[in-house]
């Protein structure tokens, strides 16, 4: 089985230590608390990063992140092989298994409604295999759903989901939705003038509970410049700018993010401290030598100027990234990690706290 075969690997490959290994639920920031997130001392970056070093560096690793890119491009159900639908089939019921385990330290994924009448609303941006969002109906039985997930024929997975008529499911690829991020006016020599979508999601139409866990897939063919760091911004700056616009007063959202020392990731936890309360949390399962976690935002004060300025600002990255140069785009991102690094240097050691229960824990596994 897949799973076994994983667990096996596993076993030889030593923990790649990140700054999420000591997350857990209890790692709850409070807006009112104003300026958090925001650095640690040096030392523990170079401990880090040395770390890290030796992890890459490792064989072993390459082989198991090799496999896991396999297995990945597997779920994509490109091929009829049993193979490949078995793999896709596991990870199916694998981000069941995640959405528990999430479920169960943070009970993000249940909804509490205003009146007893009231119905759930989701919005799963990336959905398919639907394990996720399996696991969300599950807790939410009554709900209604608009969905969205990239064609198989353009390399996306395929969906295990039985779909109902509660779900609205869409194929098709979110970081070509131009309308809904404010480009109106598409240039005659763009590359992707033709593929790009009008407006999907109408005004005012809110959701309780947003589900935005995609990620660049490798079998995606795409135009040459969507690729390498430019497509994972627009992918990212997609689902934060048009979740944000579209969630209820007091919703919440699960964001799956990378590297809780990057630049932009603080940068992103900053901004979402300042209208929700946020929570990290790192699952045991699948993301253990791994650097990703999710980031729960909770609470959600839709109606804050503050949130309007963060749409404002990932659609502006969306379409920097989309119709700007190399070097529009080069100095956008510039930016941003010069504005994240001067966060960094104006505070004490709030982030390591927020991410790990002491910075000795980047030293153990």
């Amino acid at each position: 089985m897949v799973q076994d075969k994983m667990a096996s690997e596993h076993a030889n490959i030593p923990v790649l230590p990140d700054l999420t290994d000591g997350i857990q639920s209890d790692g709850v920031h409070n807006p009112e608390a104003g300026r958090t997130l925001k650095s640690q001392d040096g030392s523990v970056y170079r401990t880090l990063e040395d770390l890290r070093e030796r992890g890459w560096n490792n064989p072993a690793a390459d082989r198991i992140f090799e496999s896991r890119r396999r297995n990945g491009d597997s779920a994509s159900v490109n091929s009829t092989r049993s193979k490949d639908r078995e793999t896709a089939a596991f990870f199916y019921s694998h981000m069941q298994v995640i959405g528990k385990e999430l479920n169960d330290a943070t009970a993000a994924f249940g909804i509490r409604l205003d009146a007893p009448h009231d119905e759930v609303r989701i919005l799963d941006f990336c959905m398919a295999p639907g394990g996720f969002l399996r696991f969300a109906k599950d807790i939410n039985p009554t709900s209604s759903v608009t969905a969205s997930s990239l064609p198989i024929a353009s390399g996306g997975h395929d969906v295990f989901i039985e779909l109902d008529s509660s779900i609205e499911l869409k194929f098709l690829d979110i970081t070509m939705l131009a309308s809904d991020m404010g480009a109106e006016h598409i240039p005659d020599d763009h590359a992707d003038r033709q593929n790009f979508f009008p407006k999907q999601l109408p005004d005012g139409r809110l959701f309780d509970l947003i589900l935005c866990d995609g990620q660049v897939l490798r079998t995606h063919e795409r135009a040459p410049y969507r690729e390498k760091e430019r497509e994972a911004r627009r992918l990212t700056s997609t689902q934060l700018a048009l979740g944000l616009e579209h969630v209820k007063a007091g919703g919440t959202m699960i964001v799956l993010l990378h590297r809780l020392e990057s630049c932009d990731t603080v940068e992103l936890l900053q901004k979402f401290a300042t209208f929700s309360t946020v929570r990290l949390f790192k699952p045991k399962s699948g993301h253990a030598t791994r650097s990703s976690f999710y980031m729960i935002a909770t609470n959600i004060q839709s109606g804050d100027p503050k949130v309007a300025l963060a749409v404002q600002y990932w659609k502006h990255i969306w379409n920097v990234a989309t119709f700007g140069t190399v070097e529009d785009f080069e100095k956008i991102i510039s930016m941003d990690k010069g504005a994240a690094e001067k966060l960094l240097d104006e505070s004490g050691s709030e982030l390591i706290q927020l991410g790990t229960e002491s910075p000795s824990a980047l030293g153990d596994g």
